[in-house]
């Protein structure tokens, strides 16, 4: 319960500094970098300051000079804020669209070319999405994404949905498989409540969905490779 409240002041006084000093500067520029950047030390120092670290791993695996998509396990609140700070460059991620309409937060997501994603929406709403996200990698920025689509409530993998699979074979942008545990134990699904502990974060070798005759195909040879980094117990 500390680290809950350690962490929640910590953000309370340091994000309206973030947006105070973000949000002017990206209108003024036109550039979300500073805005991103700040925003992912606070959230990766608050997290630290809460007594969670992180045992990091295999980011060599990430091609330079290209935009992936990093696709990781989802078993915790906690796998964003840990995960996305460590990725070079910036990352954009597909999210709830409600979240989008969150004050002053919605609208650093959307400075930052988040894709909101419906979570059940219909064949135009995900088409959508899609073409939004194969335009962020267009420009150059990684795509971050969690293929279960939601949190794992045992921490086994779930089944994983075909949107960024799709988008994978439209793009021919290299997949970064990405195994996280030990977040499943801080910060339970359904519970505010985060404990301390470390959370482990392994990225694989690149998979290329040119290689793959079918989307099933590939689908299974991302998760096999995200299921390699994980404990015995959390495989399917």
């Amino acid at each position: 319960m500390i680290s809950s409240l350690t962490i929640l002041l910590y953000y309370v006084l340091l994000v309206p500094i973030g947006a105070l000093l973000g949000f002017p500067w990206t209108w003024i520029t036109g550039d979300v970098t500073f805005l991103y950047r700040f925003s992912m030390w606070i959230a990766s120092s608050g997290l630290r300051l809460g007594g969670i670290r992180i045992d990091s791993s295999g980011f060599e695996n990430i091609p330079p000079g290209q935009a992936c998509i990093f696709m990781a396990n989802h078993v915790s609140n906690l796998d964003p804020p840990l995960f996305m700070p460590l990725i070079p460059g910036r990352s954009a991620v597909f999210l709830k669209k409600t979240l989008m309409k969150i004050p002053f937060l919605g609208m650093a997501m959307r400075m930052a070319d988040f894709v909101p994603v419906e979570r059940r929406g219909n064949r135009e709403g995900a088409r959508e999405s899609i073409e939004s996200a194969a335009k962020v990698l267009a420009s150059g920025v990684h795509l971050t994404a969690f293929p279960e689509g939601t949190r794992s409530p045992t921490g086994k993998m779930l089944p994983f949905k075909k949107g960024p699979f799709y988008l994978a074979q439209q793009t021919d942008a290299p997949i970064i498989p990405v195994s996280i545990y030990g977040t499943e134990t801080m910060m339970r699904k359904g519970s505010l409540k985060i404990f301390p502990g470390v959370a482990h974060i392994h990225l694989h070798p690149p998979i290329f969905a040119a290689d793959f005759s079918t989307r099933e195909e590939l689908i299974h040879a991302v998760r096999e490779s995200i299921a390699t980094g994980l404990p015995e117990w959390m495989r399917d």
